[in-house]
């Protein structure tokens, strides 16, 4: 079975050194980071999944059409292409019953289809015959949907516009104008207009300039810390929170309650610890992290901050780091928090490193939108059963047996999410 961790995997080493130089991938890969001279990881998302960032198939689609197709094959096309087939999954494969073909990659491209372009049409840059699984390998895939996309754009030695192309892509030629491939056309068209490269690189094929980085990631907005005088401690929210995160807390009436009665005083308010000296926020100071976020970023979602609350209880106990191996209060990986800002644009907090899921509001933003996905995982709208099990536990063991009990231990958690009582002294309340 073929198996992919790293880029070096699976790109031979001079595409790698292609990879690094492009200046967008420079950027991500270091924000992530990776480092130049070791293996770099490839993205997996939450089901564990390879696959290639937005930035990442854009780079390989440049290198495959300036190296191979004289700039004849558009990259948006390709880019567009592989969102619809794959997701830009390295490994995804799809099986058709009519035709009995199994079609492979990011491209979804036949064994069968990659054969025929090598010896039919001579595109032999890479041997595929009698070697199939090089076609999970994304250079490889993709520089034969490049090769397959020119044969459809000069089917029977007639030019053929857009529309065609893609449609036969989808159906084949004899299917190109049939009302069956005009769905398909139609997302083609909405998948190309939101492709990265129209919002951040001015649209088109417009040259990257190498002294500025036109990376999505080095454009968003970014929580920054307090800048202050004095030293923060890392026992103070100061450390862990925005200046617009900590007046907004200042603001919320019970948070306001609970911290004049305590006698914190603004730019020096304590988290609480417990007997190990480990911060912790209070039941008010949770449930008004988690009702700040979803006023005011997921508003529309409906989303109950006692659910949150409820599963911050749960994964880390309210502990500020976190508890092994969960990073945090909402116990997201950086893996996933990264896979949601670059994959599912939730992009208003950036993540830097594991470090900034200590972040309160950080982590309860994250923690939000991947409950925001998980609702709709795979298309369809969940129970409040699955989206919770699916956070605890991953969404491909909602249903094991040693995870059924995972939604009782959540409905026990959030009937108790009630009254709450701060300690500022060696004992713990939450334990």
């Amino acid at each position: 079975m073929v198996s992919f961790k790293y880029w070096d995997d699976c790109v031979d080493p001079q595409d790698m050194e292609a990879m690094w130089r492009r200046p967008e991938v420079n950027t991500e890969w270091l924000d992530a980071g990776e480092t130049i001279g070791q293996k770099v990881h490839l993205s997996r998302d939450p089901d564990g999944q390879n696959y290639l960032t937005q930035t990442e198939m854009r780079a390989v689609a440049d290198i495959i059409v300036g190296r191979h197709f004289d700039s004849q094959i558009d990259p948006d096309m390709l880019c567009a292409l592989a969102e619809l087939e794959s997701d830009r999954q390295l490994l995804a494969m799809r099986y058709d019953r009519k035709t009995k073909q199994t079609t492979v990659g990011i491209m979804q491209i036949s064994p069968k289809t990659a054969e025929w372009l090598v010896s039919e049409l001579g595109y032999r840059s890479y041997e595929v015959e009698g070697n199939p699984d090089l076609l999970y390998r994304p250079f490889v895939n993709i520089y034969f949907g490049a090769a397959y996309l020119k044969y459809l754009a000069n089917f029977d030695q007639i030019k053929r516009n857009e529309e065609f192309v893609v449609r036969a892509y989808k159906g084949g030629t004899k299917k190109a104008t049939h009302k069956s491939t005009l769905p398909y056309w139609n997302r083609y068209l909405l998948v190309n207009e939101s492709l990265p490269t129209r919002k951040f690189a001015g649209g088109g094929n417009a040259p990257i300039d190498a002294s500025v980085s036109t990376s999505p990631v080095s454009t968003m907005p970014v929580s920054t810390s307090p800048v202050s005088n004095t030293v923060v401690s890392h026992t103070q929210w100061e450390s862990r929170a925005s200046p617009e995160d900590m007046e907004d807390m200042w603001n919320h009436p019970d948070v306001l309650k609970e911290w004049t009665k305590s006698g914190e005083k603004q730019g020096q308010v304590r988290f609480s610890l417990d007997a190990k000296q480990r911060p912790y926020l209070s039941r008010v100071e949770l449930k008004g992290v988690a009702e700040i976020i979803l006023l005011k970023h997921f508003s529309e979602r409906g989303v109950k901050p006692t659910i949150l609350c409820a599963l911050a209880e749960i994964v880390s106990m309210r502990f500020v780091n976190g508890i092994p191996p969960r990073t945090g209060i909402m116990g997201i990986d950086y893996s996933t928090a990264f896979w949601i800002y670059m994959e599912l644009g939730y992009r208003a907090y950036k993540v830097d490193s594991a470090d900034d899921l200590t972040k309160p509001f950080v982590s309860m933003y994250f923690g939000a939108a991947y409950m925001a996905w998980l609702s709709e995982y795979e298309g369809m709208e969940r129970t409040p059963q699955f989206v919770v099990q699916a956070y605890l536990a991953g969404p491909k063991n909602v249903d094991t047996p040693e995870n059924g009990p995972l939604w009782q231990k959540f409905e026990r958690a959030l009937s108790d999410y009630e009254g709450t009582r701060r300690d500022r002294g060696g004992s713990c309340t939450i334990l």
